[in-house]
């Protein structure tokens, strides 16, 4: 029985406890709901939680353990001169031996007891090879007995696990239910416990959010403290050239400065931001003070649509429609602009990133307390006076934050710069050019069968760091900006 189905049954036990505790409550209170401590409902979803959570929790940590577990059986029937291996060794061997244990619950009796006397040595290890061939598991040479041995016992493990995975789930809900049902009584203060449960429940999301981030940071900030033993930090943060040629592992061969990279991604998200700040935020001014109902119902919606195109989408436009149209139209004015620019890649990425300014704004905007408007008119002010003086900096910080999110956005893009804006590496004040950014050069690092101790392959953390620095820093400037300008209302 596969996990999916196991916790839908779950589930299923959960909804059934939670109408018989509830129906239970009402049963020993005597259908008098004001003798009981809580409410019934809390005593459904008591009886429910102590029906589904414990085998949930033992579903997931069985679900985590059995691979490492059952790869440990397996592993103690290789010889030593295996386990003594690199790691790469090791997973070689134990991905041959897992082909095979997936393919021997294929195997008929005749053909199982074939691949155990090679096993024990009483048939070639070619008739074995043979016989899993047939059922679709192909192996480059004859397998070792010793392989056999692990992929039988790995197998095996397997079909353990599987077997007492369901017993365990379910007998533990069994255990649960029965040990709430009889608990269920007047006095039991069943909203209290519920409720402690979904608190525990909340701080451990956030704490597992909080601990996913603090996993990302530590390990790039290892792997570039790393990368810098190759290559000297002076040499990273002030190089004006980027030629981060591929050598033997262990070797800092080329150049790795960071400068045209990061030229090149604050370039284009300027171009981008100034194509969508002005226009996203007046679409905003627009839907939000001028715009009737029937024009906003249809107008922001569309405006949205934006925002779920694909970016590769974009970069194909960009790369086949926008980038020639702009080069045709400078031959035609006598400038020179190659199809792949910053300009084609801005401007696209421009009209990305609008629905994340217009949309936001709008949002904030109308929020705005109506009677800051009634008061403004009141004064004699016009309503072009009224958004500039008063709904634009009331609604100030949630526009920074637009602003911020879209400049988070254009920083990130990856598909349109490479269609759009070339992989070349340039520092260049003039947009007609091609350029390229620092997340284009983190895929092309991260690209192929690469060794991840070498300079070449390390240095993608290091831009990878300094992405996240960058976002920090507009953070921070945010805040900043906010609190200086927030103008607040009673």
């Amino acid at each position: 029985m596969s996990s999916l189905t196991i916790l839908a049954i779950l589930a299923v036990a959960g909804i059934v406890a939670f109408f018989i505790g509830r129906m239970r409550s009402i049963q020993v209170c005597g259908g008098r709901q004001r003798n009981l401590h809580s409410r019934p409902s809390y005593y459904g979803y008591y009886l429910a939680i102590l029906t589904a959570l414990p085998a949930v929790i033992l579903l997931a940590v069985w679900s985590v353990a059995e691979r490492p577990v059952t790869k440990y059986v397996a592993m103690q029937e290789l010889p030593p001169t295996v386990l003594q291996g690199t790691d790469a060794e090791k997973a070689l061997t134990m991905s041959v031996v897992d082909s095979i244990a997936q393919g021997l619950p294929k195997l008929g009796p005749e053909e199982y007891e074939v691949l155990r006397k090679a096993r024990f040595g009483f048939v070639t290890s070619s008739d074995a090879r043979d016989v899993l061939a047939k059922h679709g598991v192909v192996l480059g040479s004859d397998p070792d007995r010793s392989l056999l041995a692990a992929a039988d016992e790995l197998a095996s493990a397997r079909a353990t696990s599987r077997l007492w995975l369901p017993i365990a789930c379910f007998g533990l809900a069994a255990l649960g239910f029965f040990w709430g049902y009889t608990r269920i009584r007047p006095e039991l203060r069943s909203r209290n416990i519920v409720e402690r449960v979904m608190r525990s429940g909340l701080f451990l999301a956030s704490t597992v959010a909080v601990l996913t981030t603090v996993g990302i940071v530590l390990s790039v900030l290892f792997e570039t403290i790393h990368f810098f033993q190759f290559v000297s930090p002076m040499d990273y943060f002030f190089g004006t050239v980027w030629d981060p040629r591929f050598a033997t592992v262990g070797k800092a061969e080329g150049q790795f400065g960071l400068l045209p990279l990061l030229w090149g991604t604050l370039f284009i998200s300027a171009v981008a931001l100034l194509v969508a700040v002005p226009v996203g935020l007046f679409a905003a001014i627009y839907m939000s003070e001028y715009a009737g109902s029937k024009v906003r119902a249809f107008a922001k919606p569309v405006l949205e649509i934006l925002a779920g195109i694909p970016t590769i989408v974009y970069g194909f436009f960009a790369l086949s429609v926008f980038g020639p149209l702009l080069r045709d139209i400078g031959g035609n004015i006598g400038l020179d602009i190659s199809a792949s620019s910053v300009l084609t890649a801005g401007i696209v990425m421009g009209v990305m990133i609008i629905p994340f300014v217009s949309s936001l704004s709008d949002d904030i905007i109308n929020a705005v307390p109506q009677s800051l408007r009634e008061g403004s008119y009141g004064l004699g002010a016009t309503q072009s006076e009224t958004i500039k003086k008063v709904v634009l900096p009331a609604a100030l910080p949630g526009i920074v934050g637009a602003v911020l999110l879209a400049a988070s956005r254009a920083i990130g893009e990856t598909m349109i710069v490479v269609l759009a804006a070339g992989i070349a590496a340039n520092l260049t004040l003039n947009p007609l050019e091609p350029v390229t950014t620092i997340t284009v050069k983190i895929v092309s690092q991260l690209t192929g069968d690469l060794e991840f101790n070498s300079p070449q392959t390390l240095v993608a953390f290091a831009l990878g760091l300094t992405l996240f620095v960058i976002t920090l820093g507009l953070n921070v400037y945010a805040l900043y900006i906010v609190r200086k300008y927030r103008e607040q209302y009673e």
